[in-house]
């Protein structure tokens, strides 16, 4: 559980055979979503893994840049 906010900086690498997150360090995440970027279905998908892999409400996560980009800015909080 986060006891405040965080920001997250997150490279999305859509159309992926698994969904997958590795962390390099200093809040930087390389995320494997299975969806493809359209319809905000890989954003969706996004919002719910990082919900899974920080054991936070998929409420507390907002995308604040990025949201058409593959490199994204997260906020959790």
């Amino acid at each position: 559980q986060l006891t405040n906010s965080m920001i997250i900086k997150v490279k999305v690498k859509t159309e992926n055979s698994k969904q997958s997150i590795e962390s390099f360090g200093n809040n930087m995440y390389l995320v494997y979503l299975t969806s493809e970027p359209e319809n905000n279905k890989a954003n969706l998908e996004l919002i719910s893994l990082l919900s899974k892999y920080f054991g936070i409400p998929l409420s507390r996560i907002k995308i604040k840049f990025g949201l058409t980009s593959k490199e994204k800015v997260v906020e959790l909080m």
